[in-house]
């Protein structure tokens, strides 16, 4: 019977790829038979110089000038191969001994100050801390985390899990409390001009009336405020928001806060009534926290301090501040290693200034 349909396309071999037993094996027939180094290489589907090194690599030296020549096998050729995988990988450099400070200082402020791995490598090159070569990068450490080679663990780093991705959607059957945030300049989402905020309040238990924490977070900066206040209502609120007018004073409130968003929480229900200090108020849109990136990224810090279901009313007023004065401590990448607290006393430096200018 005829057999018309049939498949005579040989597979292709991946450019770049290594040598297989099998091609090895082809290679030792061909070079046996006296073909060339570039017809071998024709047949393999590689570089002539591929061949050339791979009879090199399995044609063991000649000892004597008597006996036989010797020559290629395809098994000596991948034993010579497996060895050499075996030395090709650079060793890790947190196993050098130079590097043993560095990581005994980055443990202590990971388990001290709660910083993360990629501050502590930022802060240690910002301020010479240690010789340069010393200190590895942030993906060499977190690999080293990953592979059990570091003497931390997960509940030093909670943050190191990666975070699950939600769904955008908008709720439309919720009243906007104010302005909404597509009204918002755009020069107050690009993150070049300093002033803007972002605010919410942090609840501990849920059931009954209890203290919560309000929540400020400036988008270029990094800076946090928290505050505690009596309870998650409009009076709660405005009880922050006298605190904040008499450390910043009302004369300078909208040079240091030009706009603050907030969500549309029944607290934040009268909130609107700052605008007559300069402050421009935003509201971002009902059930749309990702609009808020920066202060709900805060919130998050602030529950490794106090996490959910925690009340608030264990923490003093003092307790709150001092949370919120460690992080802003802490050094961040995006603000070339500096810390929020250190760039911000320049921003006030800068703002209250210009009256003794004048």
């Amino acid at each position: 019977m005829d057999q018309n349909q049939f498949n005579t396309d040989e597979a292709v071999r991946k450019s770049g790829s290594h040598l297989t037993l099998a091609e090895r094996g082809m290679i030792q027939a061909l070079h046996k038979e006296g073909m060339s180094l570039r017809g071998i290489a024709k047949r393999v589907g590689c570089a002539h110089t591929t061949i050339y090194y791979e009879l090199k690599r399995g044609t063991p030296p000649r000892k004597s000038n008597r006996g036989r020549i010797p020559g290629y096998t395809a098994k000596r050729g991948q034993e010579a191969y497996a060895a050499n995988r075996k030395r090709s990988k650079r060793p890790c450099k947190i196993d050098r001994d130079d590097c043993e400070p560095f990581i005994q200082w980055m443990c202590e402020r990971i388990r001290k100050d709660r910083w993360s791995i990629d501050g502590c490598v930022g802060a240690a090159r910002l301020m010479r801390s240690f010789p340069e070569g010393t200190i590895p990068c942030t993906k060499t450490l977190y690999n080293m985390l990953w592979a059990n080679k570091l003497p931390l663990s997960l509940f030093d780093l909670p943050h190191a899990l990666g975070r699950k991705k939600h769904k955008k959607w908008n709720r439309k059957n919720k009243r906007m409390l104010g302005r909404s945030i597509e009204e918002r300049p755009a020069i107050a989402a690009a993150g070049t001009e300093i002033g803007h905020w972002e605010v919410d309040t942090v609840v501990g238990r849920r059931q009954g009336r209890e203290a919560v924490i309000f929540t400020a977070v400036e988008k270029v900066l990094r800076q946090f405020i928290a505050i505690r206040i009596p309870g998650r209502t409009s009076s709660g609120v405005e009880v922050a928001m006298t605190k904040l007018r008499e450390e910043f004073g009302d004369e300078k409130f909208s040079k240091v806060f030009k706009t603050m968003t907030a969500d549309n929480g029944p607290e934040f229900e009268t909130f609107s009534q700052y605008e007559q200090l300069g402050t421009k108020i935003y509201f971002t849109h009902p059930y749309s926290s990702w609009e808020r990136p920066q202060n709900e990224r805060h919130n998050g810090l602030l529950r490794d301090y106090i996490p959910k279901g925690t009340s608030i009313e264990r923490y003093s007023d003092e307790d709150v501040l001092s949370i919120a004065d460690e992080l802003n401590q802490r050094p961040r990448r995006i603000l070339g290693y500096h810390t929020p607290a250190e760039l911000f006393d320049h921003f006030l430096d800068e703002v209250y200034a210009i009256d003794k200018c004048s």
